[in-house]
């Protein structure tokens, strides 16, 4: 056969169902050789021969206690190996683009600091008046949309002085403190003109495989350009290519945080 390096389209029964019963386990739950059998769509005896396979390679567990099933470390091996490979940039690229396209805008990309973001990477916006980003530049914690995500969803303390950057710059802590409340239950941050006054920006974070911020997307633009229903237009596409970034970084609802 010629070679066309795509995978072959002919499927190996017993893989398939080997995957269908570690699937079954995907929540995290222990289940017994019945249940299992009922969530993979296989008959009891198949299930069981094929736990008993699972577990001897270390990809299930079985809990002599119950005499359940659950997911084991070797499925945690390959995924910290999948994750070890994997560069934030590369897999955020296509999303920068895209949501670059999607938006008119300029996206970035930043990594959380102790209490700045730091942009990592970014797609400058293709309309003729843009909003310039720079590699490196801090994203001010209490004055930026992308500060803001990385205080509410980070864990990080803002700085302790509230430097005023223009008239709308947060300057008091409570009132911050209700910002930060309202972005962990939106799940998205703003900023219009609160660290540069015709700059306008909204952020989201992007989370890792243990539900922790890895990194936070954004979108800004000029005051002029990027007003209030501009911004609130792009929070739909700037949460869906945070929340893919994230699911390809290995997070899951499973991890107990609220999606991006």
């Amino acid at each position: 056969m010629a070679r066309t390096g795509a995978p072959a389209a002919r499927h190996v029964g017993s893989v398939e169902r080997a995957l269908a019963v570690l699937d079954a386990l995907a929540d995290g739950r222990e289940l017994g050789t019945n249940e299992v059998a009922r969530r993979a769509r296989v008959n009891a005896s198949t299930a069981s021969r094929l736990l008993a396979t699972l577990t001897a390679r270390g990809y299930v567990e079985h809990v002599p206690e119950t005499g359940r099933y659950r997911l084991g470390v070797r499925l945690l091996q390959l995924g910290n190996a999948v994750l070890s490979r994997l560069d934030l940039r590369e897999v955020a690229r296509p999303h920068l683009r895209a949501l670059a396209e999607e938006t008119g805008e300029t996206t970035t990309l930043s990594a959380p600091g102790e209490h700045d973001a730091i942009t990592v990477d970014f797609v400058q916006s293709p309309a003729s008046v843009q909003s310039v980003a720079r590699l490196g530049r801090p994203s001010v914690g209490h004055a930026t949309a992308t500060g803001k995500v990385m205080l509410a969803f980070g864990g990080s303390d803002p700085a302790d002085a509230l430097t005023p950057y223009t008239e709308r710059t947060v300057g008091d802590r409570d009132e911050l403190e209700a910002q930060l409340a309202r972005v962990r239950s939106r799940g998205w941050a703003e900023a219009a003109g609160e660290r540069e006054a015709d700059l306008n920006a909204v952020a989201a974070p992007v989370f890792g495989a243990r539900g922790e911020l890895v990194a936070i997307l954004g979108v800004q633009g000029p005051a002029s350009r990027f007003g209030s229903k501009a911004m609130r237009a792009a929070v739909a596409p700037l949460r869906s290519r945070a929340a893919a970034v994230s699911e390809a970084l290995g997070w899951t609802a499973e991890t107990g945080m609220e999606a991006p």
